[in-house]
């Protein structure tokens, strides 16, 4: 794995050199925009409208607009000034329940290896942090950007999870249409309640494939060597149906084998 990041993690007075590794890699099909007559790539460049010229990197500011069209200007030197000193240190500020932070808060996920001479260090806090059961909640600063954080064990290993900071979740009430203390009729909550627990199981990350990504792939490769795509044919509208029917034959179609059903005897 490439190393994207070299820093420590710190806790009071200890400090563990850590390297940052990333743990997930996004499978998607990516596409170039073309010009269709000649098909060649789409180039995009940096251009000055009111010099009506290409700008290089050089002449390039950073502007907050705090008006339409004023622009307060921000300097490299002057951004820099105000960045924490723990630019290279993922300080845990506090250890909490993995289970107290809601999963609207988690964001990107890196994986966390020992650093030079760091290993009895590394191993030490993962061992602690897996047998009571918390997690360290942190503060680290990569590329400018101050990020609120977690390190938790996963397996072998410790795992850090970028997350949101409250301010950046969005309040859940501005959702319009939400029912509001909705009296439900009992029996159908039964049933759905029934409906979970036949769709209930295991959870196993290998039984889910994204689909749409095979089979654009697969029209890639057929495209690639000639062959001719052939259109799905046209999926009827579904029927709508009550409420009540729905859950009824869902719970039919979901229900284990040898169960709810009697076999008929000949007589």
């Amino acid at each position: 794995m490439h190393t994207i990041w070299k820093g420590s993690i710190s806790f009071g007075l200890v400090n563990i050199p850590v390297r940052m590794y990333a743990a997930t890699d996004e499978k998607r099909v990516a596409f170039r925009h073309l010009h269709r007559p000649c098909k060649t790539p789409i180039q995009y460049t940096r251009t000055c409208p009111t010099c009506d010229r290409e700008v290089p990197w050089e002449e390039v500011v950073k502007g907050y607009e705090y008006a339409d069209g004023r622009y307060v200007l921000m300097e490299k030197e002057e951004l820099e000034s105000i960045l924490p000193e723990n630019r290279r240190s993922i300080e845990i500020l506090d250890f909490v329940d993995l289970k107290e932070i809601d999963p609207i808060y988690f964001d990107r996920t890196y994986y966390l290896g020992p650093g030079d001479t760091g290993e009895k260090a590394y191993a030490l806090l993962r061992e602690a942090i897996e047998s009571t059961g918390k997690i360290g909640v942190a503060q680290l600063t990569i590329r400018s950007k101050q990020s609120l954080a977690v390190v938790r064990s996963y397996r072998n290993v410790l795992v850090m999870e970028i997350i949101f900071y409250p301010d950046e979740v969005r309040d859940a009430d501005q959702i319009p249409g939400l029912p509001r203390e909705t009296e439900l009729p009992e029996k159908e909550l039964e049933m759905a309640r029934q409906l979970i627990g036949n769709l209930s199981t295991s959870f196993d990350p290998g039984k889910y494939k994204d689909q749409y990504r095979e089979s654009l792939e697969e029209m890639i490769e057929k495209k690639i060597h000639g062959e001719e795509i052939v259109e799905a044919p046209e999926t009827r509208p579904e029927k709508v149906v009550d409420l009540m029917e729905a859950l009824k034959a869902s719970l039919e179609a979901t229900q284990p084998k040898g169960k709810g059903r009697r076999k008929k005897t000949s007589g």
